[in-house]
C-alpha cells in the first residue's frame, strides 16, 4: 500500500512540474512593444498641434503577463484626449481579448499671445498690447490664443493683467453697429453688387447677424461689419 501511495506522490509531483514548465514557456506579450504603440499613437493623434509635441508614456507594471497578440491596437478612453496627463488604452482581440490602459503625457511647446500691459476692460486691443510668449501650451488654460490676428482689433470683456494669457473667451468683437443707426447694406452676388441706406434695429459686434430696416419697410438680416457696414451674400 505504501508503494502505491509514493507512486501517486511522485505521478502529482512529475504533473505538477510539467504543467509548471509549460506555463512557463508559453509565450507572453512583450511590455515594450505596448509602451510603443501607445507613444506612437499619441504622436500620430497630436499633429497638427500649434507647437513641438513630446509624448511620455509611463511604465507598465512588469508583473503584467498577457498573451502575446499580433498586432495590438491602442485607442483613447472617452474621457481622454492627446493633451496634457491623459490614459491611452492599448487593446488585443484575437486570439486573445484583452486590454490594458497606460498613463501619459503630451507636451506642446509653442508660442501663445499674451497681454503685454495691462489691459482695461472695453479696451480694443492693438498690436502695442500683445506680445508672443512660448511656454507648454497643454499647462494654460483652455481657449488661449496663439495667433495675434485673433486679438488684434477686439476689445477686453474683463481686466487682463499684464503677462496674462489671451482666451477667446475674454475678448470680444469690436461694436460695428449701434441701434438706430443709418447703415449702408451691400449685397454681394456673382460678378455683381448693390448697396442701399437702411436703419440698424439692434446693436452688433463686427461678424455678428444684424437686422436692418429698409427704406422701403423690408426688415432683412446681414453680418455687421466695421464701418456702419451690413453685408448680405445673394
Amino acid at each position: 500500500m505504501k508503494h502505491f501511495f509514493y507512486i501517486a506522490i511522485a505521478a502529482l509531483s512529475l504533473s505538477t512540474q510539467l504543467a509548471s514548465a509549460q506555463t512557463a514557456a508559453e509565450p507572453r506579450q512583450d511590455l515594450a512593444v505596448l509602451k510603443q504603440t501607445a507613444e506612437q499613437f499619441l504622436q500620430t493623434q497630436a499633429n497638427g498641434l500649434p507647437g513641438e509635441v513630446r509624448v511620455t508614456v509611463g511604465a507598465i507594471d512588469p508583473r503584467l503577463k498577457l498573451p502575446v497578440c499580433p498586432v495590438p491596437e491602442a485607442f483613447l478612453p472617452p474621457s481622454s484626449k492627446a493633451w496634457g496627463k491623459t490614459t491611452v488604452g492599448v487593446r488585443c482581440n484575437v486570439p486573445s481579448a484583452w486590454t490594458i490602459y497606460i498613463s501619459a503625457q503630451v507636451r506642446v511647446h509653442g508660442e501663445y499671445i499674451a497681454a503685454a500691459a495691462p489691459l482695461a476692460q472695453g479696451q480694443n486691443i492693438g498690436q502695442g498690447d500683445i506680445a508672443k510668449v512660448k511656454g507648454d501650451l497643454t499647462n494654460l488654460p483652455s481657449g488661449v490664443i496663439t495667433d495675434a490676428a485673433q486679438a488684434i482689433g477686439r476689445t477686453a470683456a474683463t481686466t487682463i493683467a499684464l503677462g496674462a494669457p489671451l482666451r477667446q473667451d475674454a475678448l470680444r468683437n469690436q461694436q460695428a453697429i449701434q441701434q438706430g443707426q443709418a447703415v449702408r447694406v451691400i449685397l454681394n452676388g456673382d460678378g455683381f453688387s448693390v448697396s442701399s441706406e437702411a436703419r440698424a434695429l439692434n446693436n452688433a459686434n463686427e461678424g455678428q447677424l444684424t437686422q436692418v430696416r429698409t427704406a422701403a419697410g423690408q426688415v432683412i438680416s446681414g453680418i455687421a461689419k466695421l464701418g456702419g457696414i451690413v453685408e448680405l451674400a445673394y
